[in-house]
């Protein structure tokens, strides 16, 4: 972050200044919101957290239904009211990569900006090279980061999820406290929680639109976690994009299995099957560039050439490097702009709750559009060498 002084922090000395010089009379009311925007040219965010912190220190009351008011002399507190930690964001990121890494520099930038001091925390746990987790453990730290960051008392929360949802008692938890959450690339359909995405179900469609173009009939979907909505979306969009180009949907193709997870000798198995089917795929949907990569060394392995023999498709830019040039069709996600968003909701409902409102009471899922690329796009392609058949 940056080295000068946050607006919020200048105008908040500059209004204890003024109470400290009895320049507002105790008991009557204090400078209104719109009064600060207009008297320091801020935003409404800023205004709010600067009142709010003031309310805070105990420099100034909040009378429901009637405003702020400058705080009796008796009735000021000589160290500040801990409810919440001013300014401190916990953010809580899911595995690594270029996506989540650039997610997380959208998130550091909006906070810079703003101010803000962000704490951080990688779930995952025991991360292979395919870009798996341990599901269950992960989830526990998960939730083990949210707890600490309602015992800190942070001013919000900012959520890439592990697949499935934490528990529901904690979030409960976190709703009942009125501590704003943002939940970044998925969602939670079973709670109502500010969510910034990607528009997966886009991502579905359009790729596989593209494939169909390219003479490509046969599609099968290679996938990491199966149970969050970025992978329900990308395969509702895949099957619609089939169902409206009159193509047919093989269960053994558009299968919502996980590949990455899998050992090497079963993920081999796996293809295997597929390529050797009476009718096998010309292509592979792969859910991230975890499994682009893993397809690719496999698809090798057993002497199959990406993408003589084989296409293959990313929907997104998960994994440990670039992989858009091993691929024929790949999706780029707005991976920074989703960082961005985050902050600037969570900015938004942080500054709603200091007003006395319910962060929670009007939830948005705000979907970000995709951009797809194509092997002519990219200015150096990969091609890999088939191990020689047995």
């Amino acid at each position: 972050m940056g080295t000068s002084e946050p607006k919020y922090q200048r105008i908040k000395d500059e209004l204890r200044a003024e109470v400290a010089r009895d320049e507002y009379e105790a008991g009557a009311p204090f400078i209104t919101q719109n009064q600060l925007r207009e008297r320091f040219g801020v935003s409404s965010t800023t205004a709010v957290r600067a009142l709010n912190d003031l309310v805070t220190e105990g420099l100034l009351v909040r009378r429901r239904g009637r405003g702020t008011f400058v705080a009796d002399h008796g009735d000021r507190t000589a160290e500040p009211v801990a409810t919440h930690r001013s300014g401190v964001i916990a953010c809580i990121i899911s595995g690594q990569g270029p996506y989540q890494s650039q997610v997380l520099r959208g998130i550091e930038s909006g906070c810079s900006e703003r101010g803000l001091r962000l704490f951080f925390s990688d779930s995952a746990v025991h991360m292979t090279d395919t870009g798996h987790a341990d599901h269950g453990a992960s989830l526990a730290r998960q939730d083990q980061a949210l707890r600490q960051a309602v015992e800190d008392r942070v001013e919000g929360i900012i959520l890439y999820p592990v697949e499935s949802a934490p528990d529901a008692g904690l979030l409960d938890e976190i709703r009942r406290l009125r501590i704003p959450m943002v939940l970044v690339d998925r969602y939670f359909p079973d709670h109502a929680i500010d969510s910034v995405t990607a528009d997966n179900y886009d991502v579905g469609y359009r790729l596989t639109e593209h494939l169909l173009a390219d003479g490509h009939e046969r599609i099968a979907t290679l996938w990491g976690e199966t149970r969050c909505t970025s992978v329900h979306d990308r395969m509702t969009g895949h099957k619609q994009a089939l169902r409206a180009h009159d193509r047919p949907l093989l269960p053994q193709l558009t299968a919502l299995r996980s590949y990455t997870a899998l050992p090497e000798d079963e993920r081999k198995q796996l293809l295997t099957e597929l390529l050797g089917s009476t009718e096998p795929p010309t292509a592979l949907l792969c859910a991230h560039g975890f499994a682009v990569a893993t397809a690719a060394a496999d698809l090798a392995s057993l002497g199959i050439a990406v993408p003589d023999e084989i296409v293959l498709a990313g929907m997104d830019d998960a994994g440990p490097y670039d992989l858009l040039p091993l691929t024929s069709f790949a999706a780029r996600l707005p991976a920074r702009e989703i960082g961005g968003r985050a902050v600037e909701q969570l900015v938004t409902r942080i500054a709603e709750r200091a007003a006395g409102e319910d962060p929670y009471r009007s939830a948005e899922q705000i979907v970000l559009p995709v951009r797809i690329r194509t092997s002519e796009s990219v200015p150096v392609r990969l091609r890999t060498v088939a191990a020689r058949r047995p």
